[in-house]
């Protein structure tokens, strides 16, 4: 199998675990260069990984000609440009969700990506590779639980993160808690139902962190989506899970039912103490998703070297955010939006 050499831009939390993984468990993969214009990400990068380029500028990165594919870990509003730069460059582009911002900005990213048939473009929904959510899907290919019609989804931050995100600044910059957070199961849920959500309605409320409302946004959210073949889904989201992180599916068929992490444990282990029996929860996301973030990359690179397409593509992208947007509108106006592709 052919080294695939890759430059990366981004090195902030995800990004740091994205490129770790590169240089030391993606088999095939060879981290060449990063690119970020803070220089204690580049120092991190040369010191603990052994990258031997680093780049402040973007353009640059793409043009060097030793590189066969970019990994975009880089801001949401700058993935659109991101994307094109390195695809004109003719590097193969695996790049973190969301697409991007905006319905037309997902629009423009197609459109290059369909200028650009023999590269290959690959965004990070992770959570499909996660070994429990593959396991689901094949299951429900199988017909383990008849025809699948209802899912009903949790994903909610641990609380001890949320005034550190209140106090960065994120949350004015996030788009609202849709956008920012209901990507990854939006997605989740048109991957096992096999259809496309056409109406969202939602609710959203602020109960704990008041800054979160001061900021213009709500802390915890519920939404209803429809699908045209008549299923439905459920998700609650959220930033103040006071356990851990909090991610929890389950897929109703005609014939059964499938529970992921139903209680996300840290591990096997259980805690006797004056509290009682404890199952320790994940703390975060790299952690509870940590093998998908590998299996995705090693997915991105087996598609080079073998041509094909991946299991997640840019129409996904632009879908999932089709449906984050609406849901923000449906929270918004407080009317059930319908959903036009």
């Amino acid at each position: 199998m052919k080294k695939i050499r890759i430059g990366q831009a981004g090195l902030g939390r995800l990004g740091k675990t994205h490129a770790a993984n590169l240089a030391f468990r993606v088999p095939g993969a060879e981290l060449c260069a990063v690119c970020s214009p803070v220089a204690a990400e580049i120092e991190f990068a040369v010191n603990e990984l052994g990258v031997e380029k680093s780049y402040t500028d973007f353009a640059q990165m793409c043009a060097d000609p030793e590189l066969d594919a970019i990994v975009i870990v880089t801001p949401s509003t700058e993935h659109p440009e991101h994307i094109r730069m390195a695809m004109e460059a003719g590097k193969h582009v695996f790049c973190e969700k969301p697409l991007a911002v905006t319905v037309e900005e997902c629009r423009q990213v197609e459109r290059i990506v369909e200028a650009n048939p023999h590269l290959v473009f690959m965004l990070g929904f992770m959570r499909r590779y996660d070994p429990s959510y593959a396991y689901a899907k094949r299951k429900i290919e199988e017909g383990a639980i008849g025809t699948p019609y209802l899912v009903k989804a949790v994903g909610v931050d641990p609380d001890c993160d949320a005034e550190s995100l209140l106090d960065s600044g994120f949350v004015p910059r996030s788009g609202g808690l849709f956008i920012d957070m209901a990507s990854h199961d939006i997605d989740l849920m048109r991957w096992f139902i096999g259809s496309e959500v056409t109406s969202v309605a939602a609710l959203g409320t602020v109960v704990k962190h008041m800054r979160f409302a001061e900021q213009g946004d709500v802390e915890t959210a519920i939404a209803q989506f429809t699908f045209e073949n008549g299923s439905l889904g459920q998700l609650h989201i959220g930033r103040a899970s006071v356990s851990g992180y909090d991610v929890e599916t389950e897929i109703i068929g005609t014939e059964g039912s499938l529970r992921v992490s139903p209680i996300p444990a840290k591990n096997r282990t259980t805690i006797l103490n004056s509290a009682g029996a404890v199952d320790e929860w994940v703390r975060n996301f790299p952690e509870r998703f940590g093998q998908a973030y590998i299996d995705e990359m090693i997915e991105f690179i087996d598609c080079i070297n073998t041509g094909r397409a991946p299991g997640v593509n840019v129409y996904d992208g632009t879908n999932a955010s089709i449906v984050a947007f609406a849901g923000t509108r449906a929270l918004k106006t407080g009317e059930i939006v319908k959903i036009d592709y």
